[in-house]
């Protein structure tokens, strides 16, 4: 016997989400009663036997709730049991109108708990059953029909056989869309969860591709560094020059496959390689950016239609470079969701130089007029996250209580990540514009 689907509850409100099955009981009380009476005096089956297929009957209904084909045949076996003396006078027969309403609901829960085979096979048995049943109104009936200058009872088999196709048909349809909804639901979570993911492989094949020109240059360095060395020396000896030459040739092997891992990760849009829609509009074969270009980072902002003004602080001190390109693309990306969530906004960009490291703080005012639904494609804040894990920085993204938005990074100076913790990010933004931010 296949198992049954349980009958959902309603899902709002959550008082009343089991306001179905208190239903089904009430109905179930009410159609025991009624059949009780019409099965012990309209069929004369007498207090006994009336009694107990009715009280069978409706319990078949409540039932049904937890074992809708046990229930089944349960509600079908006290109608069969009852029918047998034959029709009374003046009956419907072989279904009165409580078994009749009582055997629909079971079809129903029937249908809407299991599979659709399993509810047209109790359909089709209780079609048969019901045919059996009508070939009995042949057999004398009490009192004789012929005494009474007519039929003796009122025939239902067609009318119920209609009304348990019909209740079987709805509980399938039912029962399909709601399986139908469900795998959607599934379905979506798979494709989010999806979605995530490609585009955690797409922010850290873009990292990859701006930091390759930061190892290509230091692998360029160490290739002329070693190549120049031996004319610094008087009188190089033969190790060292085959020392040098090996370091060289090593670096310019390392250059070849950075150049071949490149070609790999390279964006196939060169107009706009990172993928920021307000970003950085440069072939991909340019150099990288550093915190030396912010200035003009700046003024294309401020054509843009924002008010963004920049502070300094602290001793400049040297960073590496993979430090100062991953903190130009935190105020870009910030910048670049500041034009799209808060148009009109005033921004301000500071940038805090410490012993440690570089502190980044992008913040924004509120929207001046609603921001239009934004065509991005929801990964600036991801990339955030990903710069600042390879660091083993901070972040910290969340709504200002001006209804503003802030980003604010921490990185290491020298960009490295520490090897006894990873990065500490708090990156859960609250409110509207955490929820539609990239």
């Amino acid at each position: 016997m296949p198992a049954a689907a349980p009958l959902p509850p309603l899902s709002r409100p959550r008082r009343l989400n089991r306001l179905p099955h208190v239903v089904v009981c009430l109905i179930a009380l009410g159609l025991g009663l009624a059949a009780m009476d019409e099965l012990s005096d309209g069929h004369h089956l007498g207090f006994p036997l009336g009694t107990l297929s009715g009280f069978v009957v409706g319990a078949a209904v409540a039932f049904a709730l937890w074992r809708p084909v046990p229930a089944w045949w349960l509600s079908l076996g006290a109608t069969v049991v009852a029918d047998v003396p034959g029709p009374a006078l003046g009956t419907d027969w072989p279904w009165s109108s409580s078994t009749m309403t009582a055997q629909a609901v079971v079809l129903f829960l029937l249908a809407l708990r299991t599979p659709t085979r399993v509810a047209v096979g109790a359909l089709s048995l209780t079609a048969l059953a019901t045919y059996v049943l009508q070939g009995l109104a042949t057999r004398p009936t009490y009192p004789p029909a012929a005494l009474l200058g007519g039929p003796s009872y009122h025939p239902t088999g067609a009318p119920a056989v209609i009304v348990f196709a019909t209740v079987v048909l709805l509980g399938t349809a039912l029962r399909g869309r709601r399986e139908a909804r469900t795998q959607l639901v599934e379905q979506a979570s798979l494709t989010e969860e999806e979605r995530a993911r490609r585009t955690v492989l797409e922010e850290r094949s873009r990292i990859a591709r701006e930091l390759h020109d930061v190892v290509a240059h230091h692998m360029s360095v160490i290739s002329i560094q070693a190549q120049v060395a031996p004319h610094l020396v008087e009188n190089p000896t033969d190790e060292l020059k085959e020392n040098l030459e090996g370091i060289r040739q090593n670096a310019l092997e390392a250059l070849t496959e950075l150049r071949r891992v490149l070609g790999v990760l390279r964006s196939e849009n060169p107009e706009d390689p990172y993928g920021l829609g307000t970003g950085a509009g440069v072939a991909p074969d340019a150099p990288q950016p550093t915190l030396s270009r912010l200035d003009a980072l700046v003024e294309n902002t401020r054509a843009a239609g924002l008010d963004v003004t920049t502070e300094i602080a602290g001793e400049q001190l040297p960073l590496a470079p993979g430090v100062e390109l991953s903190a130009y693309r935190i105020i870009q990306e910030a910048l670049s969701n500041a034009l799209r969530h808060a148009p009109g906004s005033a921004v301000k960009v500071e940038l805090w130089h410490f012993p440690r490291g570089l502190q980044v703080r992008v913040v924004n005012s509120r929207p001046r007029h609603p921001a239009p639904p934004s065509p991005g494609a929801g990964h600036g804040l991801l990339g955030m996250r990903e710069r600042v894990a390879m660091l083993g920085g901070t972040l910290v993204t969340s709504e200002t209580s001006c209804g503003g938005f802030a980003v604010v990074a921490f990185l290491p100076g020298n960009g490295t990540a520490p090897t006894d913790a990873t990065a500490r990010t708090d990156d859960t933004p609250t409110g509207p514009r955490g929820e539609e931010t990239p």
